[in-house]
Parts: structure tokens; C-alpha cells; sequence
């Protein structure tokens, strides 16, 4: 590649925000960088993305791409991304997403300057013609933690039968650890992962097809953090592995509100607590929790006795009545509060009363809250939680909720238990000990800024670096 030729990509990701916002992280990092972006993804989903900074506009161009129609309309009108849909609904997804292929085709043959790399996310496995048509080369970049990417890379070779979900709680790669499903969701990832769906692929042909064609992984994680499983994926899947750091979002320089604020008296009420002593509670958009899991999770806060931040989004189910149970605001209203909708996040975890994070256990989630070295209590749900949260675990720096074996039931009181526990006991104070020593690689902007320049001049020489 020229010196004097600016490096353009293409970012591609999967229509699900804990893809998006990586992607969309990694765009600002690169453009920061001089390397041009263009970002491509449906229009709905390039409108939900935060503003791009002005210097950095002219670096990175967003590309919408209509979702195509699929025959019978089985997504709702107006779904763009899995938060739009429920969870079995998600093949459609892809499937539509597969019929793009033309205009991403296009786009690239057109283009005046085409681009020198396609980094891809695990979906799209049609932009390997792409690749070979226009001699493009692929990095897969794969925004989950390195434990769960290893454990499925070991899974896949080790020539146990992918038949049975007993592949899936085999033992541990790493000696000693727990990196391992449980049999309750084993069941349920092997459908989602290894069983051809709706969109007429499973998952693990996705990426397996992704990865064969791709000159390089890209992760996110750091050798600081996770030596062991950034070697162990790489020599499992046999491919070069690139961390990338953590993309952490930019720290929030204040959390001041205009007095019309729906948010000026929560953080009114945060700046009377003590420091570090407020659970921030927050299962995100994609984990649509049932019923009982909401009512159990309130269970379990009203239990703990501890001061609490709870940034709910009201469930579909829940449609005109109060998703919570009844009386449970009113209880604890001298030191808890619900709030339904969108939070300001990052001002929430940079706020000095917050001292811990109830959450599912994202891989995103977990970054954001380790950039502010706050302590984790995990309830894991869906694909990658559950590994990250016993990765995590073992890394000192949360507790995950007891949860029954053979079916994963848990009860207000296994949360309540956990919440104290990283809250308010001497083992809580070694999770905080060690969650603020985290701080320090999560938050370290040189640190991973080096990740990014490294990752930058990979973009630059290509295969020199191999």
C-alpha cells in the first residue's frame, strides 16, 4: 500500500446494538487514526447511532442500506435490529440482511476509492464473493470476550460430537477454571449456535465460513487483561489474532442536566449518597426479561436493603400496567429509583456514588463498568453471558447469582444474596480491590489507544505483518 494512500475500511456489523456500538466505536478510533470509514448498515440503525465528533466527519461516511422486504412480511414493519423483534424473530433478521448483498456489492464497485479492507462481523458470510471478486481482504472482528470465543474454538475442534449439548459443558480449557456452560444453557446455545435456523445457515456456519476467509480476527480484549485465551483462540482457530484494547466509550467530562430533565433530580438524589454505595441496575435493551424475572430482580433489591439505581425498559408485555410489582416503588422509594426508558449510562457509572453494576454479563456492559472500576454482580441470560460471566468471576471482580442446575430458577433471595455479598462484605471488599486495579487497563486511554495504532499499521502493511 502507498505511504501517501489514506487506508480506507469498510465496518459491516451485525444489526444488534451490542454489534453496532463496537463497530461504531472502532470507526471512531480508526478515523481518529486518518484511516477513512465507511460504515454500513441500515438507515434506522446509522439514525440511532450517537453523533459522529465534527473533526472526525470527514473520516468516517455512513452508508445506509435498505433492509430488503422478505416474502410474507414476517418481521413487524419498521424492524432494523434485534430490538426490534422478538427473539425468535432474529433468522428473518439475518435472512433479509443476506439479500443486501447487492447494494453492499454495488457500493464497493463503485466507490472511487475501493476499500482497502472489509472488516465483517459474523452475519454477512456473502462478503467472502465480495472479498474474492475485488481481491479485498477480510478482518473478522469479533466483539466478544476472548474466554467465550476460545471455549467455542477448542468446542469446534476438539471432535466432540456437536450432535450432543454435552460438547458444550465439556471440560474446561484452561485448567481450574469454570469457563464451561451449565447443562440449562447448553440446551438452549446449541440450538441458537449449531442448529440451522430460519435464514437456512446455523450460526457456527457463519463463522466458520467468515473465518476461513478472513486474513486476521480482530477482538476486543487486551493481553494485559486476557493473555491465556487471546493465545488459546488464536492457535485454535489458527488464524491471527489482533486485539484491538476495549473500545471504551469516552468518559463523560460532567453529568449536568438542563432543569427540564427527566434525569436532574435522579442524579439530584445520587449526589446524596455515599460514595461507591449505589447498585446500578441495567439489563439493557436486547435481554427481554419476562415477568418473573423482573419480579424476582425487584425481589432481590428490596432484600439487599442497598441503595439502588434501576434503569428499566418497559417490557412489550407489560403494555398499559406497571411491569413491577405491586407496592415495590413505594417500599423502597427512600432509597431506590426505577426509571423507564433510555439512562444516560456512561454519566450513571461515572457518577462517585455508584459502587457496583447488577447486569447480564455483555461483554460491552462489562467493559463500560470495569472502565469505572465498579464491582459486578452478574445474572446471566443469552450467548456469550454466561462465559463472561464466570470469566469475570475468576478474574476477581464479580459474583454471579446462584442459580438451580438442572433448570437455572434462581429467587429473589439468590440475587439479594449476591447484591450483598459484592456490596457489603469482606469478600466484596476484594471485588472492589480488584475491580479498581482493572480501572487501570479498562480506562487506560495510551493503553489502548497503543492497541488501536498497532492495529492501524496491520491495516497499513498488510501482509508484512504476518
Amino acid at each position: 500500500m502507498a505511504e501517501n494512500k489514506a487506508v480506507h475500511v469498510v465496518l459491516l456489523p451485525w444489526s444488534a446494538f451490542g454489534h453496532l456500538m463496537p463497530h461504531f466505536q472502532l470507526a471512531i478510533a480508526l478515523a481518529k487514526a486518518g484511516v477513512h470509514v465507511s460504515f454500513i448498515s441500515t438507515p434506522k440503525n446509522l439514525h440511532r447511532l450517537p453523533g459522529i465528533p465534527p473533526s472526525l466527519s470527514p473520516f468516517i461516511t455512513l452508508v445506509p442500506i435498505p433492509l430488503p422486504k422478505l416474502p410474507g412480511d414476517p418481521l413487524p414493519e419498521g424492524a432494523e435490529a434485534t430490538v426490534d423483534i422478538p427473539f425468535d424473530k432474529i433468522p428473518f433478521l439475518k435472512l433479509a440482511l443476506d439479500l443486501a448483498e447487492p447494494s453492499v456489492r454495488k457500493f464497493v464497485a463503485d466507490h472511487p476509492h475501493p476499500p482497502d479492507w472489509m472488516i465483517v462481523d459474523f452475519n454477512a458470510t456473502w462478503i467472502c464473493d465480495i472479498s474474492r471478486e475485488f481481491g479485498i481482504p477480510i478482518v473478522f472482528f469479533r466483539v466478544l470476550s476472548p474466554g467465550f470465543l476460545a471455549f467455542f474454538a477448542h468446542v469446534l475442534g476438539s471432535g466432540l460430537p456437536l450432535s450432543e449439548i454435552g460438547s458444550l459443558m465439556s471440560p474446561p480449557i484452561i485448567g481450574g477454571s469454570t469457563v464451561a456452560f451449565r447443562r440449562h444453557e447448553a440446551a438452549k446455545i446449541h440450538a441458537d449456535l449449531f442448529e440451522k435456523n430460519d435464514s437456512g445457515m446455523s450460526d457456527r456456519e457463519r463463522v466458520t465460513k467468515i473465518i476461513s476467509a478472513s486474513r486476521a480476527i480482530a477482538v476486543r480484549s487486551c493481553y494485559e487483561f486476557d493473555v491465556d485465551y487471546l493465545k488459546l483462540y488464536s492457535n485454535y482457530c489458527g488464524k491471527r489474532v489482533i486485539p484491538l484494547g476495549f473500545l471504551p466509550p469516552e468518559k463523560p467530562q460532567k453529568s449536568e442536566f438542563e432543569a427540564d430533565s427527566p434525569w436532574k433530580s435522579t442524579f439530584e438524589w445520587l449526589d446524596h449518597q455515599n460514595p461507591q454505595s449505589v447498585v446500578f441496575v441495567g439489563f439493557g435493551s436486547e435481554c427481554k426479561l419476562t415477568k418473573d424475572q423482573i419480579h424476582k430482580i425487584a425481589r432481590g433489591l428490596e432484600l439487599s436493603e442497598l441503595p439502588f439505581l434501576w434503569s428499566l425498559r418497559k417490557p412489550d408485555w407489560a403494555g398499559d400496567s406497571d411491569a413491577l410489582p405491586a407496592g415495590f416503588q413505594d417500599r423502597t422509594a427512600e432509597r431506590g429509583i426505577v426509571s423507564m426508558g433510555w439512562a444516560p449510562q456512561m454519566e450513571i457509572l461515572g457518577h462517585p456514588a455508584i459502587g457496583g453494576c447488577f447486569f447480564h454479563g455483555g461483554w460491552g456492559s462489562a467493559i463500560e463498568a470495569l472502565q469505572f472500576g465498579h464491582r459486578l454482580v452478574l445474572l446471566p441470560f443469552i450467548v456469550d453471558q454466561p462465559l463472561n460471566a464466570r470469566l469475570l468471576v475468576e478474574k476477581g471482580v464479580a459474583v454471579e447469582v446462584e442459580r438451580k442446575e438442572e433448570d437455572g430458577s434462581f429467587s429473589g433471595e439468590d440475587i439479594a444474596k449476591a447484591l450483598k455479598e459484592a456490596m457489603a462484605s469482606e469478600e466484596g471488599e476484594k471485588i472492589r480491590r480488584r475491580a479498581t486495579e482493572m480501572s487501570a487497563i479498562f480506562g487506560d486511554t495510551k493503553l489502548n489507544q497503543r492497541y488501536i495504532e498497532e492495529f492501524v499499521e496491520f491495516l497499513k502493511n498488510g501482509d508484512s505483518n504476518q
